[in-house]
């Protein structure tokens, strides 16, 4: 991965777009659907294991998923070598919100991911209003939630 790709860190960049109801299986077998979560912000997080940026990014994620009842964190877990190798990282970082094994069918519900980590953010109407490649924050992600109430 080139140097100008990890370089790359974008504002969260306002989107106004429908989404269309997603169908995500976790790894615990739940399948999660976009429509499921009306009324809550929904946070799409795309990331690897081996991906530093997306490391930095997690105890944020982390976090935000304890301290925020009305936000669903679902992390797309891409770029794997197997299904145990990401159970066992999310044991080791604590992930305390749904993880997806990722494939090219999943990235096509959702949207471009060209650079990891990718983060989709929809409102409580199911409606994608954001959208970030690379690095994301807490306070970010709080601002901008804070900002549209």
């Amino acid at each position: 991965m080139g140097i100008k790709r990890w370089l790359c860190i974008l504002l969260l960049l306002p989107l106004a777009s429908a989404a269309a109801d997603f169908s995500l299986q976790d790894m615990q077998g739940k399948t999660h659907h976009l429509s499921d979560y009306r009324g809550k912000w929904v946070l799409v997080n795309f990331w690897a294991t081996w991906c530093p940026p997306c490391l930095a990014e997690i105890p944020d994620l982390v976090s935000l998923q304890k301290a925020h009842k009305d936000i669903v964190v679902i992390g797309i877990a891409m770029d794997y070598a197997s299904g145990k190798i990401v159970a066992d990282f999310v044991t080791k970082y604590g992930i305390n919100y749904p993880v997806v094994l990722g494939t090219d069918r999943i990235v096509a519900q959702i949207g471009d991911m060209e650079v990891l980590p990718t983060t989709y953010l929809y409102n409580p109407s199911g409606k994608q209003v954001s959208y970030q490649a690379g690095g994301i924050t807490r306070k970010a992600i709080e601002g901008y939630i804070n900002s549209r109430h």
